[in-house]
């Protein structure tokens, strides 16, 4: 049997037989490690010990929890940086809820929301003239907030039947390498129910797993790749060369927080 399959396998086996967020000795024999347990935010960038302090999460009913409506909207980042790795995690949306998992971060970008380009019409506009040009700062953050920005790819999760993101086409559904690849299938479970996910880095190969089914198999520097950051990036060419040149390979992921509420728990990594 091949190692990864065997690691997969008993990583199912610790998850459905001693819970969400616990570690078997076989899985950490694998070479897996937890990075929720279920009560602290041990293992990541710490919101409460920002300046000043996020409000963008919360942790309940052993779930790491995107929060709704935030003066201060920020991912959830991984405290150490990883290259070649697997990842899994369970997950839940709210209803006409949308979210994600965000990896081979890039930059973070420091968005205020009382500051807006000169002439930008665009989100996508707003961000690149943040990074170029800093005009924001966290520690003098207006009234009305701000928002840290997460320059990489992503693994999309959405509410596919009430979010109108999704009910633009497959792109932007639940599995899909958002805005550049769309899921192979569609196997996500309705919203209020736990999906289980999976992600695999190994050089510039990546895969989407979902509910046990891979739904993703892309490389990060093929012509898909330029192609969709080229329509989504269209005259943001600081943003584009980041997503097409990816300087960064040793890098953090995060836990998006889109303003909407989501829950993750059994949160688990091997550098592979």
């Amino acid at each position: 049997m091949r190692p990864q399959l065997l690691s997969f396998l008993l990583l199912g086996q610790g998850a459905f037989g001693a819970g969400p967020n616990t570690i078997t000795n076989a899985e950490k024999a694998a070479g897996w490690r937890l990075l929720f347990d279920g009560k602290t935010y041990k293992n990541w960038r710490s919101p409460d010990r920002m300046q000043p302090a996020s409000d963008s999460w919360t942790i309940a009913d052993g779930c790491i929890k995107a929060n709704r409506g935030p003066k201060i909207r920020e991912d959830l980042i991984s405290a150490e940086k990883y290259r070649d790795f697997e990842l899994t995690w369970e997950w839940r949306i709210s209803e006409g809820g949308n979210s994600g998992v965000k990896y081979r971060i890039q930059k973070l970008v420091w968005m205020d929301s009382a500051k807006k380009m000169p002439g930008g019409k665009r989100f996508e506009e707003t961000v690149g003239y943040e990074l170029e040009n800093h005009p924001s700062d966290r520690s003098n953050v207006s009234a009305k907030g701000g928002e840290e920005y997460v320059v990489s790819f992503e693994y999309q999760m959405i509410d596919n039947d009430r979010h109108a993101d999704a009910k633009r086409g497959p792109l932007y559904q639940t599995g899909a390498l958002y805005s550049i690849q769309p899921p192979s299938k569609q196997v996500a479970k309705p919203a209020g129910e736990f999906n289980q996910s999976r992600l695999i880095i190994k050089g510039n190969h990546v895969e989407h797993w979902l509910n046990g089914e891979k739904v993703i198999d892309a490389m990060l520097d093929s012509p898909v790749i330029k192609e969709g950051a080229g329509n989504r990036w269209k005259g943001v060419q600081s943003v584009y060369d980041l997503l097409v040149n990816q300087p960064e390979r040793d890098c953090h992921f995060s836990l998006q927080n889109h303003n909407d509420e989501v829950w993750f728990r059994d949160i688990k990594i091997r550098r592979l």
